[in-house]
């Protein structure tokens, strides 16, 4: 089981304007539900009994509104001064984190069930003895809202390698993973992106990735809610 997660809640949500002028990207309402409630109810509902959320830009309207969640138990890691990144984020959060691999999800992402709850799969899948990295991948052609040229290729066993420059890959990057914390033991100071520990993890053969069984809704822009809301009010009508 697997009980701390760590929810990145810091941007500044620049593609989501003119929404995020005042109001913070993990806070935008989709289908009735504040993006980053989507995220902590998953997290929940997986057995997570405590999350850190990084803040930065609304910091205080992030922190009001999670004040009202009992579960999973908030922890807030202040990041006003200065915005780590996604891997400095982490890093920073690392003591109220454990030595133990924990859940990373980014506050935005959002998708619909298959049959199973995607993150219980991916942590009967995590195997420390092999990963150090475990990543939740939407297939590019399913998603609702992307239209980039995907992140990863992957193997048959999981193993994952970046996508060739100028060629288009089946899978992105769904928001989701388990980190084993391990790999942070020699990051740098201050502000630096996950995705050097990803690069450090598929170097060394201990990136893999899970598929993730459901439809992937990629929420960067206004337009994009529209198309969320209707999926997620088709898929419970």
């Amino acid at each position: 089981m697997i009980d701390r997660a760590m929810v990145l809640a810091a941007g500044l949500g620049k593609r989501m304007r003119p929404l995020t002028d005042t109001l913070p990207k993990p806070l935008v309402p989709v289908a009735g539900k504040a993006l980053i409630d989507h995220v902590l109810d998953k997290l929940a509902d997986a057995g997570v009994t405590q999350a850190v959320v990084n803040v930065h830009y609304q910091a205080g309207q992030i922190e009001t509104h999670l004040k009202s969640r009992t579960r999973p138990r908030i922890v807030i890691s202040d990041e006003r001064e200065e915005i780590l990144d996604t891997g400095g984020g982490v890093a920073k959060a690392l003591p109220q984190l454990g030595p133990a691999p924990f859940f990373h999800m980014n506050s935005d992402t959002l998708w619909l069930e298959g049959v199973a709850p995607n993150l219980t799969r991916l942590a009967a899948q995590f195997d420390a003895a092999r990963m150090d990295i475990l990543l939740l991948l939407a297939s590019t052609a399913t998603s609702i809202g992307y239209e980039g040229r995907g992140d990863f290729i992957m193997a048959p066993d999981g193993r994952l390698a970046r996508r060739p420059e100028r060629e288009v890959a089946p899978f992105v990057y769904a928001g989701a993973a388990i980190l084993n914390p391990a790999i942070f033991a020699n990051a740098p100071m201050g502000a630096f992106s996950l995705n050097r520990m990803f690069d450090r993890a598929a170097t060394g053969g201990r990136l893999y990735g899970l598929r993730l069984d459901g439809t992937w809704m990629h929420v960067g822009t206004p337009e994009a809610i529209k198309a969320a809301d209707a999926a997620i009010l088709e898929s419970v009508v």
